[in-house]
């Protein structure tokens, strides 16, 4: 039953692409705008990119579409459309059987789009190794399909928290999607977090591209140096430095620990939370307002509560799934 679905999906993507290709090769009123709105729905799959690149070079290797680029009235226009999608379409298949349709051999985009799905467990990690060497870490709960090809390595990032060891490679440029962000690796260590209404970019090495939401006319890009941390939300963006130490300390989850400094204790409870099943519930702003500092096992939380109830002097109490802890 998925390989009808499958085909048909196919044929609408070469659809739309034919059409956006014959519409920015004849239409006289091609603005700034229609190419805005290309950009974005290239940006939404790879499937789109390889569909129009793939009819692009067939148009443009096929003698025989020569006479259909020419059409000059509206109307013609619109009857060349309704005879070309078919024949671009095919043409477009045949020719890249043949292998004369003149797209470099490196551009295995040409095959159908696949992606790969990994996961880390809740309260877990995994290490993904790619072909090429590079690696990305995935903490707790996260989420993350890959797909590969000859002339790109893209990643997105569905949920969660990973860190990513890029081995740069300008002809195969590492692509990273998550929520409203697209970052691209410069030759970069990077980690990136994604909660449920924030997008959280920091660069710990090499430099990268952060690009906000492609499909905004008032979208916002900035070249990321080591230290730079990208915080990103539906309404704002920014880009602030921090040191090494904090960015070390925010990567404690990669060695199993999690680390605070002065960190307000409802910060240090949601936290933990990310992690157990057992769930910190801070009672009252003064408790939650209080300043933590330490390195902790991440997956302890009994550890911490003998912390807070021995060295804070608060009141912990122990009620099934939750622990409450109050002044």
């Amino acid at each position: 039953m998925n390989e009808p679905r499958q085909n048909f999906d196919a044929r609408g993507i070469e659809e739309e692409a034919a059409e956006w290709l014959i519409k920015r090769r004849d239409c006289e009123e091609w603005g700034a705008a229609d190419q805005t709105a290309l950009d974005a729905w290239l940006a939404q799959s790879l499937a789109h990119a390889t569909a129009f690149w793939r009819l692009e070079a067939a148009w443009g290797r096929a003698d025989r579409l020569d006479a259909l680029r020419a059409q000059p009235s509206p109307r013609g226009f619109a009857q060349m459309r309704r005879r070309v999608f078919p024949i671009l379409i095919r043409g477009a298949a045949a020719l890249a059987a043949l292998g004369i349709v003149g797209v470099p051999a490196t551009m295995v985009m040409l095959q159908p789009e696949s992606k790969a799905t990994y996961t880390a467990p809740f309260g877990g990690r995994q290490t993904i190794t790619l072909r090429d060497g590079s690696q990305i870490d995935l903490n707790t709960d996260t989420v993350v399909r890959i797909a590969e090809t000859g002339s790109e390595r893209k990643v997105w990032l569905d949920k969660g928290e990973a860190y990513f060891t890029v081995k740069h490679d300008a002809s195969r440029p590492f692509v990273v999607i998550a929520a409203n962000g697209r970052i691209t690796d410069l030759g970069t260590k990077f980690f990136v977090r994604r909660d449920a209404n924030r997008l959280e970019v920091a660069l710990v090495e090499g430099s990268a591209q952060f690009d906000e939401n492609l499909g905004r006319k008032t979208a916002r890009s900035a070249l990321l140096s080591p230290g730079d941390v990208v915080v990103a939300t539906a309404s704002s963006l920014s880009v602030t430095k921090q040191n090494g130490r904090i960015l070390s300390d925010k990567l404690g989850w990669r060695r199993g620990v999690l680390i605070f400094d002065n960190t307000p204790l409802s910060e240090v409870a949601a936290e933990f939370n990310r992690y157990n099943r057992t769930k910190l519930v801070i009672e009252g702003n003064a408790a939650g307002d209080l300043g933590i500092g330490g390195t902790f096992p991440a997956s302890d939380v009994a550890a911490f509560t003998r912390v807070a109830q021995g060295v804070l002097g608060l009141k912990v109490k122990n009620n099934g799934n939750e622990i409450l802890i109050s002044q």
